[in-house]
């Protein structure tokens, strides 16, 4: 078993956008006389394969489908690639992808749109939680119209909220105070 690696080919996308890409290839000759006797430099030729084989894949697509596709260039260039290898005595076992290189812009703008889309995501569960809450508070509203007990526990809750916010209530009401109080804490029948 050979490795041959592709290194730095600079190809560019259906849409002229320009990648360098580095890959590898792992083949095993299986005619020593045909890669040999038959053909000069058997491995430039296969790393010529490789390297057109690549180029006519990502040639075919805009930047963005070969994002979509990129488990398809393996089947793609391990196909395209199977016949010439046959020819030089050689037969190609695997093939991938080290890595794809973008052009700095490139990079830039992909993660502007990504933070865009991860921006366009978080607002839209924030307003689906304001929209919750939203109706969660028109249901209370409604519960409370129709029950003046409930609403009586609701004012004692807002005057319990006030009263953690005050250290001192000085008090005076001419002898009317529980009278005071029951108003506000009794439900008037």
């Amino acid at each position: 078993m050979q490795q041959i690696e592709i290194n730095g080919q600079e190809i560019l996308t259906k849409d002229k956008a320009a990648l360098r890409i580095n890959g590898y290839a792992q083949y095993k000759v299986t005619d020593i006389e045909k890669a040999l006797l038959h053909n000069k430099e058997y491995e430039r030729q296969l790393y010529v394969a490789f390297q057109l084989a690549l180029r006519e894949y990502v040639g075919s697509l805009a930047f963005d489908e070969l994002l979509e596709k990129k488990e398809t260039i393996v089947p793609f260039i391990l196909q395209s690639v199977k016949k010439a290898a046959e020819n030089l005595g050689v037969e190609v076992n695997s093939f991938g992808i080290r890595d794809i290189i973008l052009p700095g812009d490139v990079k830039e703008i992909m993660n502007q749109v990504l933070v865009a889309e991860k921006k366009a995501q978080a607002n839209i569960i924030m307003r689906r939680e304001e929209t919750a809450g939203t109706r969660s508070m028109l249901n209370t509203a409604k519960l409370m119209e129709d029950n003046a007990m409930l609403w009586k526990l609701k004012e004692m809750e807002y005057v319990e909220k006030i009263a953690d916010k005050i250290s001192n209530i000085t008090v005076s009401g001419n002898g009317m105070l529980i009278e005071q109080l029951k108003q506000i804490f009794v439900p008037q029948k």
